[in-house]
């Protein structure tokens, strides 16, 4: 049987043609749905395996980036009586898979998906507007936490536990609601993804960490493990190719897979939910 992965678009999200690309293999169907055709339930969330949240620019981040479309989600009623985040509570509790990708992020923290430490989808974190005070848009590099119960970037998978990936947001700021919280996910591992300078030293100083988040993280998952959020897109490094330095990384090593780190993410899920 094959994995089902659901991207979401309208509403200013940008990023699903390349989202959709990530999962084609012969073990997934991937499908992209306007979220309009689920909230007039012409398609259910529960026919998927993986929900996908695409980066982009919903509603034009006017009042906060995500917010908006996090609202419509919350409080969208369908014509079963239910609310739309209730399924998405029923799809995160059959051990199903959420991922959110800049945009994507930002709507998973400000709906209380991400960390969701305390099991109430209160807003435990958010994502607000970066240090630099303007658009960061180029590539980065992230150490992966060793200790992270992540399905999705696993240790050991890279030299050194090291990803490259492109940013392009101006609301990175992971801002973390008190001490209590930060201390958990700490604790739990749940900040998964760290921002490095170019040594793998896991920093806070620009341009390295591109929006001065706390615990310089660039992606947290739930304590539970089936969801994660990520600023950086690996939906955007599917090939070798897409790497600015592609030519020189295969002169220093001919031998080196034309994958992209980023896909490995993707195979990952698929594999994790198989």
């Amino acid at each position: 049987m094959k994995i089902k992965s659901l991207v979401l678009t309208g509403f200013g999200i940008n990023c699903e043609e390349e989202m959709a690309s990530a999962y084609q293999s012969p073990n997934t169907t991937v499908k992209i749905l306007h979220l309009n055709e689920l909230f007039l339930g012409k398609y259910s969330i529960h026919d998927f395996d993986i929900l996908n949240f695409p980066g982009g620019f919903s509603f034009g981040d006017d009042i906060g980036s995500g917010k908006v479309l996090v609202n419509k989600i919350k409080f969208k009623k369908l014509s079963t009586g239910k609310y739309f985040i209730d399924e998405i509570d029923k799809f995160i509790s059959q051990n199903k898979i959420i991922l959110g990708v800049c945009n994507g992020f930002q709507v998973l923290t400000k709906m209380g998906l991400l960390p969701n430490i305390n099991g109430n989808y209160e807003e435990e974190v958010t994502l607000t507007k970066n240090d630099s005070g303007k658009f960061e848009d180029r590539w980065v590099k992230c150490k992966i936490n060793p200790n992270s119960k992540s399905p999705f970037l696993k240790n050991g998978q890279f030299p050194n536990n090291l990803i490259e990936l492109p940013v392009r947001h101006g609301e990175g700021k992971l801002i973390i609601k008190n001490d209590e919280i930060k201390n958990k996910i700490i604790e739990q591992s749940l900040n998964f993804l760290s921002y490095t300078d170019k040594n793998g030293t896991i920093t806070d100083k620009y341009p390295a960490n591109p929006n001065g988040s706390e615990l310089n993280c660039a992606g947290l998952i739930n304590p539970k493990g089936n969801v994660l959020g990520l600023m950086p897109h690996p939906e955007a490094f599917l090939s070798l190719y897409n790497h600015p330095n592609w030519g020189k990384l295969k002169r220093e090593n001919p031998n080196i897979s034309e994958d992209g780190q980023g896909l490995k993410l993707f195979q990952n899920v698929i594999n994790h939910l198989k």
